[in-house]
């Protein structure tokens, strides 16, 4: 039996990295549909936002150039909500793998909490169907801050997308799907690619979650009404053998996540007395 993929991404259906997934998905004969934000929701985690016009959340046919016949749909809706549906039946059979990506930038370190990317996968797999962000490392830190300040600098940063080595990306995700589809649903793979050829990839290792993202947010001024905010390098080495070295070594990272689950180290016991009591 074939199969079935959705794949989607928060950098919106226009996306290069997207159509490198899907194609690179379709050439291992996998039984594709494609289905992403109309707009750009970077950032959205796994939220749930929807347009709606007349009570209907908007979806537009959206065929991809390079890949006639792979159905394709623009959404009017946040990554998340578009994996929540997809498992619903909204854009056919329901998938049986959610490919979320390519993400322009790398989603690493505990920031993959905010990733719309990792969100519409980590949605996917809380509702049975299992799961792999994929991102591509386009900019370094110093870029990604420069970037920050404002659209011309990030509109010129996408103008080298023709240039960006999406392919490579897309080769370690399709590789790592039996790994996926092998493991438990509820976990997702975060997979990582250096803007590297293939070639020139030094190869795939598991890579542990760095205690902080490319960069972090820091409020840089405040005041009566208003508070401005800004991107920083974290300041802090790497740690090696995290997602954010091999990177930056010309390795793929790869990271098992889980996005809500239960502990059992914090003590709740003796919970039966009345409230207020103190007890």
């Amino acid at each position: 039996m074939t199969l079935r993929v959705l794949v989607t991404n928060d950098d919106g259906i226009a996306a290069p990295g997207i159509q490198a997934l899907a194609r690179a998905a379709v050439d291992r004969g996998l039984d594709v549909v494609v289905a992403a934000p109309l707009e750009e929701a970077s950032g959205t985690s796994a939220s749930m936002s929807a347009v709606e016009s007349e009570g209907h959340v908007v979806v537009n046919d959206h065929p991809l150039p390079e890949l006639p016949g792979v159905p394709a749909f623009g959404v009017g809706g946040s990554p998340g909500f578009i994996a929540l549906i997809a498992v619903h039946g909204a854009f056919g059979p329901p998938p049986s793998v959610v490919l979320s990506g390519i993400n322009r930038g790398a989603n690493a370190g505990r920031a993959v909490l905010h990733s719309g990317t990792v969100g519409a996968a980590f949605t996917a797999a809380a509702n049975g169907c299992r799961a792999m962000a994929v991102s591509l490392d386009v900019l370094s830190a110093g870029e990604a801050t420069a970037a920050s300040g404002g659209a011309a600098v990030a509109a010129a940063a996408r103008v080298r997308d023709a240039e960006r080595h999406w392919a490579t990306a897309a080769l370690v995700a399709l590789d790592l799907l039996p790994r996926l589809t092998a493991g438990p649903v509820e976990s997702v793979l975060n997979v990582n690619a250096p803007d590297l050829p293939p070639a020139r990839l030094r190869g795939v290792r598991r890579g542990s979650l760095a205690s902080f993202g490319q960069v972090q947010m820091t409020v840089a001024e405040s005041g009566h009404g208003y508070v401005r905010t800004s991107l920083e390098e974290p300041g802090q080495s790497v740690q090696p053998g995290t997602d954010l070295a091999l990177l930056a070594e010309g390795y793929a990272s790869v990271t098992a996540i889980r996005a809500v689950t239960e502990v059992t180290d914090i003590d709740l016991s003796g919970l039966g007395a009345p409230v207020g009591s103190g007890g």
